[in-house]
């Protein structure tokens, strides 16, 4: 399901922003982007974040800004100095050249002077960061609710269309049987003229082909199913995947249907009801 959300949040001596966005997606797969200096942080941020999400694609972005000014410390490495020193002079003595080393020149050499970057205070880095997380996530969840309220009712029509849908089945079904036998005694008289008709064989006939095309098993399921799939709809949690589990099994029965319907009506309607539980299993991979 997609989402966003943002948050800023700003300590005694460091500001943090978060921003999250979701796209849809069949499993909990959570990405964070975040400056090097947060990256211990990771392990902590991604328990966080599964209290409040377990299904959908979701990028996180966190920057990072210091406030204290003291980002850097400027040291002095006397020992490196010294040695430059000494090399220097017994340059001057070995090769008798004038020693014209100053401060400044000094100061140029590598390691002489170093900027060391200031350990910052882990505890309220982790401090600013939770709470701008918790803020972001909090919104970020409030814009997926929003949507799922959407999804909810557009899922229960298309529920309530399929079953009106099973019904059109239910009721054409018995009607094929009859006209099947209609036509078989008809074709039967052409073929025996004035002979007798063995009704009999008529009716074994007809209960054969009864048989086959019978789908009173799969549209009772099939109903079992689109009722659970409501139910499991109002029910508080995670419900994602058992909604996926179901809508598979009633593509099954659909495609049982189509495979036994041999009446153009009958097909155009399975057809139908198949294409209305593939449009429930794309929307179903929205919903957490």
């Amino acid at each position: 399901m997609t989402g966003f959300g943002r948050s800023e949040v700003s300590g005694e001596n460091c500001k943090m922003t978060v921003e999250m966005k979701s796209v849809n997606h069949r499993y909990g797969d959570i990405s964070i982007r975040m400056p090097k200096k947060l990256s211990f942080f990771e392990t902590q941020m991604r328990s966080l974040l599964k209290k409040y999400i377990q299904r959908g694609k979701v990028d996180v972005f966190v920057t990072y800004e210091d406030l204290s000014g003291e980002t850097v410390e400027l040291k002095y490495n006397q020992t490196m100095a010294q040695n430059y020193l000494d090399m220097l002079k017994r340059m001057e003595e070995e090769f008798g050249v004038k020693n014209d080393i100053t401060t400044t020149a000094l100061s140029r050499y590598p390691e002489v002077f170093t900027l060391e970057e200031q350990e910052s205070d882990e505890d309220e880095l982790w401090e600013v960061l939770q709470q701008a997380l918790i803020q972001a996530v909090t919104a970020f969840v409030e814009t997926r609710t929003a949507e799922g309220e959407h999804l909810y009712y557009d899922l229960t029509g298309k529920l309530d269309h399929m079953l009106d849908m099973v019904q059109m089945i239910e009721t054409r079904s018995p009607g094929i049987v009859e006209e099947y036998r209609v036509k078989l005694e008809e074709k039967v008289k052409e073929l025996l003229e004035n002979n007798i008709i063995d009704d009999g064989r008529i009716a074994a006939e007809v209960t054969i082909y009864a048989d086959k095309i019978c789908v009173d098993e799969e549209t009772v399921r099939l109903r079992s199913h689109i009722e659970s799939m409501k139910k499991t709809l109002n029910m508080e949690g995670t419900v994602g995947r058992k909604l996926d589990f179901i809508a598979q099994e009633m593509n099954r029965e659909a495609n049982t249907i189509l495979s036994k319907a041999n009446d153009l009506e009958l097909s155009n309607t399975a057809i139908d009801l198949k294409t209305e539980i593939e449009k429930v299993r794309e929307q179903i991979q929205n919903i957490e």
